[in-house]
């Protein structure tokens, strides 16, 4: 049944090329429609998230398609997170256990993997065509390329062009469709840190390097030549702000005060910072996904902000659990993706809340003093009751059996429990002597 259906999928992103490669798998005829020209012919954006922090949730969709290997290959494991003080002394904290450790990928390097993966399922990929209208009625999408337009009609569509997709614009002008978008205050700009001059990393090479400063922090991940990828994630206005350094010796003056040992390892510091987009950070959220024979999916349903790493995982577990939704409804596209829409919107909406909330931990507490005793005293329930106190950012990353909505839901209860622990007199010196069964006990019957 499968083969005789024709899907349209509206862009060629990650999460369009890996739910093309799905659904050719499972024998349907793929067409791909990608606004922008074919990334493989085309120089990389400076400063458009070059390197993204693949992690659980979409290492186990990469697994189901034969993929998880090749990308591993090309990625660089980060054990921890490498903190910068800003009298430049370090310290380093985890991510998990021994063994656990998310991944800096090229977004490039991976979009064109499965890119060819999906051309040789055999989907068919038209770039530089920009979807004009969609007919969710008919499952019409109207085309355009050079000036000129077409109608194609579908047995399905599924919409995997974004943040601002074309699709879900569609879907807007419906009735009783729900659409938010909240944009931050903060923007962010990305900064290059090259190779030594024999090639080798400049910093730790195995770690995500944050430079916290409460209002505003900066980022760096690790790339394979050697380089680093950093990002500033700062207010667009006030003081200061992206608005408020405009000459070059205001931008200096600025990153020699917060980032002196970063900024003494980037040459290009002012023409990055002249060259490179000031990009805003938005959440969106929609409801339904669906109209007709019409699916959301991705950014398009569920854009979040970065600071989870969690967008393309996300958008990866998104087409894992589309194939599984499929294999239960015997490939009944109508309820596939009614069922998809109902089981992943609390998970989207958890996560959603989750990357903002991770955005204030990152630039204000990892540096704290009475926040670094909280997460080790989670390591230690974690390592005295490995089942039943996971820390929530094992859960959300390492643990993609845990849905993000319960990971959320757990993550509150251990939030409260922890709040009482860290209000004990003298805590700081007498942990060690917490009744850990107890608190675990607490977590169990809340």
């Amino acid at each position: 049944m499968s083969g005789q259906k024709h899907i349209a999928i509206t862009g060629a992103g990650l999460v369009g090329c890996l739910l093309a490669v799905y659904l050719c798998r499972r024998g349907y005829k793929v067409t791909v429609f990608e606004r922008r020209p074919d990334l493989r012919q085309q120089q990389v954006d400076a400063g458009r998230s070059i390197n993204l922090a693949l992690s659980n949730r979409g290492l186990r969709a990469l697994e189901e398609i034969g993929l998880a290997d090749d990308i591993i290959r090309i990625a660089i494991p980060m054990h921890k997170r490498m903190i910068h003080a800003l009298d430049g002394s370090l310290t380093f904290q985890p991510y998990g256990k021994q063994g656990q450790f998310i991944n800096s990928i090229s977004r490039s390097n991976l979009n064109i993997l499965l890119l060819e993966t999906a051309e040789k399922q055999g989907a068919t990929f038209h770039f530089s065509h920009r979807v004009t209208e969609v007919d969710l009625m008919a499952t019409t999408l109207t085309v355009q390329q050079n000036g000129v337009t077409a109608d194609n009609t579908f047995d399905a569509i599924v919409g995997a062009d974004g943040a601002f997709s074309a699709v879900r614009h569609a879907m807007q002008f419906t009735d009783q469709f729900n659409f938010s978008q909240d944009y931050i205050e903060h923007a962010y700009k990305e900064f290059h840190i090259p190779a030594t001059p024999n090639g080798q990393f400049a910093m730790e090479k195995n770690a995500l390097h944050i430079w916290p400063r409460e209002s505003y922090m900066l980022i760096a991940l690790p790339n394979p030549d050697g380089s680093f990828t950093c990002t500033l994630f700062f207010p667009f206005d006030g003081d200061p702000s992206f608005s408020s350094l405009r000459t070059e010796q205001n931008i200096r003056h600025f990153f020699l005060s917060n980032f002196p040992d970063a900024t003494a390892l980037m040459p290009r510091l002012i023409h990055d910072f002249n060259s490179n987009p000031t990009s805003s950070l938005v959440t969106m959220k929609c409801f339904p996904w669906v109209r007709n024979k019409t699916l959301l999916i991705g950014d398009a349903a569920h854009a979040i902000v970065p600071f989870y790493g969690q967008g393309m995982n996300a958008g990866f577990e998104d087409c894992r659990i589309l194939n599984q939704l499929m294999d239960q409804h015997q490939d009944d596209w109508e309820k596939t993706i009614q069922a998809f829409q109902l089981q992943r919107k609390p998970d989207t909406d958890a996560i959603a809340q989750l990357a903002l909330d991770n955005f204030i931990e990152m630039r204000d507490l990892v540096a704290d003093a009475d926040f670094l005793l909280r997460k080790k005293i989670e390591a230690k329930l974690h390592e005295l009751y490995p089942e039943e106190w996971i820390p929530l950012y094992s859960m959300v990353t390492f643990y993609d059996n845990i849905r993000y909505s319960e990971a959320y839901r757990i993550g509150l209860k251990q939030k409260k429990i922890m709040d009482e622990v860290m209000k004990k007199r003298g805590i700081e010196t007498t942990w060690m002597r917490l009744d850990f069964e107890q608190l675990v006990r607490q977590l169990q019957a809340t």
